[in-house]
């Protein structure tokens, strides 16, 4: 049952607000994970990584806030609580504990590239079935894979 009604068809909304869910609990699992290796991050470039690592916070909670809320406008009930999030993120798991900041930079390649991945499909699923929600996709992809240059240049 949706209590908010949207002009999508029934048909086009299922696929639009799978999208959108995925995209949250991505969203949502790289931001707990940008933060988990920022408090945990060691090394020579500590300082730089942990900068670029709260630019990533910032972004994936802005963005899914903007897809949770898009969501909600077309009449999904939006999901990003910790037992959703964990049950259906496509971010492999960060290990505990201290990590030097050249595997913390590894880690965080890895975790964009798998979210970029994602977030490119539903690009695709949502290209017919609503262009608004595609358009928010696509300018929080390029986020995203700004991002994932940048740390992909600092392993280098």
């Amino acid at each position: 049952m949706s209590v908010v009604k949207s002009t999508l068809s029934d048909g086009d909304r299922g696929i639009v607000g799978n999208a959108l869910q995925g995209a949250l609990v991505d969203l949502v699992d790289l931001s707990l994970v940008a933060k988990q290796v920022h408090w945990n991050v060691i090394g020579p470039r500590f300082r730089s990584v942990h900068l670029q690592l709260d630019e990533v916070v910032a972004s994936g909670r802005k963005h899914a806030d903007t897809v949770a809320e898009r969501a909600a406008a077309i009449g999904v009930s939006p999901d990003g609580r910790a037992v959703t999030v964990a049950k259906t993120s496509g971010i492999g798991e960060i290990k505990d504990g201290w990590i030097k900041d050249g595997d913390v930079v590894r880690a965080m390649v890895e975790a964009l590239s798998a979210v970029i991945g994602r977030m490119r499909e539903r690009i695709l699923a949502t290209a017919e079935a609503d262009p608004v929600s595609q358009d928010i996709l696509i300018g929080l992809t390029a986020d995203l894979e700004k991002h994932h240059w940048m740390f992909q240049a600092e392993a280098q």
